[in-house]
């Protein structure tokens, strides 16, 4: 039987370069053929304790070999990685591990006090703690190949969804989905064999894991993981494993840039800085530059394995705020509400399709259906597209804010905001208003050391913004509610910020 899944991935790396490093953690080095035995190993355990192909085998914690060795062990036995969010409540856990009917936990050991709640209410039958017990596993099992026959088509993760709206649902991401993804960023992005890859963003999301871990590793080059991101710790990595690729989301890269150290830090071996959650404020552009480094950004969702858009460095000022364009084995239309084509520069739907697009949602036939037209993926995100074929994000259709028959995007408006000298970030919703239906409010945070007035914010967006476009009023935060990759969680912000009445004492109303 031939295993074409990526259980494979570490067997065929260990043949073509065994001695090479594939992973660093705390100082500890993994070679690929350390990798492959590791996994070979752990597959061997999980099969004598009853996985067998399709099965879930779910893993809490942070980034940490015994996450990836997990990833492709479980793809050795044809059965289904379940990457768990660290920041979940016990209710949460035990949801999604009902829900992918999971009976295996592999978990770390600052975990196991949620995992001792899980366990009164979840039907997971094997818990295994990272550490001893995990290396007493793997040590005493056997070496041996397994013959399993796993295709492109078989499932290998079932990730779920940031669950921003509603119950978070499973992404069904088959073999192939998974190989395409990472083939689509080798075609697009400079990574080669002797990429050295900070992966310092969550692994169980799938913008760590698919756009930069499985790529690296696909094409042989090493991989230190952190379990989380701290900008001082991070300038001190790069300098000491010359390391030339990141990925982050726009606040950890902003993060940097406050740090002492920033100006004088050796980054000279940086080449490859993906970005991705939100567009890459103009600023932080810049202050990029000044250092002679680009970003390339892109645009995706878990359901895409997760890459969709790209823009690649040579492209980041000059068409600054765009997401870039399909990547090289991805198709994307953006239409109007009858799907016919938008025009040039006019607000539609993304449509996607691509070998790399999820098989469906886990269980949930009726919304899959409805999330496909034609064998197109509906995204539900608003863009425009320019004459060069750019496409720029416009906002969620749901975030969209209807304000007297206006539509408002608030990523547009935060764009503008951003460009002020004292708004280190923001968001923008919608409340309700008697007269407008709803209008926009501003949730700033100011940069450090700063003070801004409303009035001082509301009034550096006239002449840069259509009236209506402007906020009514502004709330000033000490920081803005994200999920574990980074990305703004809007409903904790609607839900904090949404009122209708007047706003706190901080706050400004803007000009009629």
């Amino acid at each position: 039987m031939r295993n074409e899944g990526l259980g494979s991935w570490p067997a065929r790396r260990a043949r073509k370069t065994p001695h090479r490093t594939a992973l660093t953690h705390e100082g500890s080095t993994i070679s690929y053929a350390a990798l492959h035995s590791r996994v070979l190993r752990l597959a061997h355990a999980l099969r004598a304790r009853g996985v067998r192909r399709g099965d879930r085998v779910a893993y809490l914690g942070p980034n940490h070999p015994a996450f990836l060795e997990t990833f492709f062990a479980a793809g050795t036995l044809g059965a289904v990685l379940v990457p768990l969010n660290t920041r979940l409540t016990a209710p949460e856990l035990t949801y999604q591990l009902a829900d992918a009917g999971a009976r295996t936990l592999i978990h770390s050991p600052a975990h196991t006090p949620v995992v001792v709640e899980v366990l009164r209410a979840a039907q997971v039958d094997l818990f295994i703690e990272v550490g001893a017990e995990y290396e007493e596993l793997v040590g005493r099992s056997i070496e041996e190949p397994i013959d399993e026959a796993v295709g492109g088509d078989d499932v290998c993760l079932l990730m779920y969804t940031s669950g921003t709206t509603g119950r978070p649902k499973g992404a069904m991401l088959t073999h192939a989905n998974l190989t395409w993804n990472a083939v689509n960023v080798l075609v697009d992005t400079d990574l080669s064999a002797d990429t050295v890859a900070l992966v310092s963003a969550p692994l169980f999301h799938a913008a760590a894991l698919g756009m930069l871990a499985l790529p690296v590793l696909l094409k042989g080059g090493h991989c230190v993981l952190v379990e989380s991101f701290d900008p001082a710790r991070t300038l001190g990595l790069v300098e000491q494993y010359e390391v030339n690729a990141m990925f982050g989301v726009p606040t950890m890269y902003e993060r940097l840039t406050r740090e002492p150290r920033w100006k004088a830090a050796d980054l000279s071996s940086l080449r490859t800085l993906m970005c991705g959650g939100a567009p890459v404020p103009a600023p932080l552009i810049e202050a990029y530059a000044e250092r002679g480094l680009a970003f390339q950004q892109g645009y995706g969702m878990t359901e895409a394995s997760p890459g969709a858009l790209y823009l690649d460095a040579e492209h980041a000022r000059s068409k600054a705020g765009s997401a870039g364009v399909p990547h090289f084995f991805t198709d994307i239309r953006v239409v109007r509400p009858d799907l016919s084509p938008a025009a040039t520069g006019e607000a539609g739907e993304i449509l996607l399709r691509g070998p790399h697009v999820m098989a469906g949602y886990w269980q949930l036939p009726d919304e899959t259906a409805a999330a496909f037209v034609d064998g197109w993926f509906r995204t539900g995100d608003a863009a425009t597209v320019d004459a060069d074929g750019f496409v720029t994000i416009a906002d969620r259709l749901k975030d969209m804010i209807i304000s007297g028959g206006e539509n408002i995007y608030p990523a547009e408006v935060e764009s503008a905001l951003l460009a002020h000298p004292d708004v280190a970030e923001c968001a923008v919703i919608g409340v309700p208003d008697a007269r407008w239906g709803e209008v926009p409010r501003a949730v700033v945070v100011p940069r450090e050391g700063t003070d801004p007035t409303p009035d001082d914010v509301l009034g550096f967006l006239a002449g840069r913004l259509a009236k209506y476009k402007i906020p009514r009023s502004v709330v000033c935060v000490p920081e803005l509610p994200r999920t574990a990759s980074g990305k703004l969680h809007k409903p904790s912000l609607r839900r904090d910020h949404g009122s209708a009445q007047s706003p706190a004492p901080l706050d400004g109303e803007a000009s009629p």
